[in-house]
């Protein structure tokens, strides 16, 4: 019973290795022997959005692991790691009708480098702010810490005496530092810092951020503005069509015309010798 628990078992040395960038690792992965004195080992890699490539295989590296990797009986050596060797490694082995497989996950470790925030300079009283930071190069991701005024935001202003009357919310993770409705009390310097444990922590520009009251008497100016440049608009048509300045509508005009024929004989009257002309109108 014991031997048919551990039959065809795969075991890695270390499930999760870290090494600092251009420098070699080793992956350990050794099998039962009841895979035979010649099983088939494959080694293939999952980058962190999932895409998988094959490393090893049929007894030799592929693609841009050629020369890059040596196979050695219990695993695989990387001769110098970059941070896109990140990621999750499977070793996997059949022969005599088994298999198993185990995963080893690799970081490559890589300090932050300056974030990239951005800031705005300018907000209304009590509309929202969305603050964000993203370090590109750190791995591990990096954590984030935002200041106002040189002060560091506790991620929850509620438990901290001097932050209570603030209102916004900060994501260490994500780097993301939000107000859903700004207040005179927001203004200020702002800056923030990603770190991941390698190396210094990295700063980027501080940025002042103003929050404004919403500006009511330039609202209403502009409004009466508008309505004055409307009502001169008005008046200027009124004006101009009283003057005749604007060309009048065609006026269809209908004439009459008469036409009149000579008398026929038998329009005469005999008793008076006069005679009764007949006239016809053309429209």
């Amino acid at each position: 019973t014991i031997n048919s628990l551990h039959a065809f078992t795969v075991t890695v040395a270390n499930p999760s290795v870290k090494v600092k960038e251009n420098e070699g690792v080793d992956l350990k992965c050794s099998y039962s022997a009841d895979f035979g004195s010649s099983p088939r080992v494959e080694w293939k890699f999952r980058d962190h959005k999932g895409s998988q490539t094959l490393v090893y295989f049929d007894n030799q590296p592929t693609g841009k692991y050629v020369g890059r990797i040596t196979k050695y009986e219990g695993g695989i050596r990387f001769n110098k790691v970059t941070r896109t060797d990140t990621g999750d490694y499977d070793c996997e082995v059949s022969g005599n009708t088994g298999y198993d497989e185990k995963t080893i996950r690799l970081t490559v470790l890589v300090p932050p480098s300056k974030p990239v925030s951005r800031i705005p300079t300018s907000v209304t009283t009590g509309s929202n702010a969305l603050l964000t930071c993203l370090d590109v190069d750190g791995s591990p991701p990096s954590t984030y810490i935002w200041y106002k005024d040189n002060t560091p935001l506790p991620v929850d202003p509620t438990k901290f005496p001097n932050f209570k009357n603030l209102t916004y919310k900060l994501n260490s993770n994500t780097g993301n530092l939000e107000f859903a409705s700004v207040s005179k009390l927001d203004t200020g310097s702002y800056f923030c810092e990603a770190n991941n444990g390698e190396g210094v922590p990295q700063r980027g520009d501080a940025v002042r951020m103003e929050v404004r009251d919403l500006n009511v008497g330039g609202i209403v100016a502009g409004v009466i503005v508008a309505l004055l440049a409307v009502g001169l608009l008005l008046f200027g048509l009124w004006y101009a069509k009283k003057k005749g300045y604007l060309p009048k509508k065609a006026e269809s005009k209908t004439k009459q015309q008469a036409v009149y024929t000579q008398p026929r004989t038998d329009d005469m009257d005999d008793g008076d010798g006069e005679f009764r002309q007949k006239s016809s109108f053309v429209v």
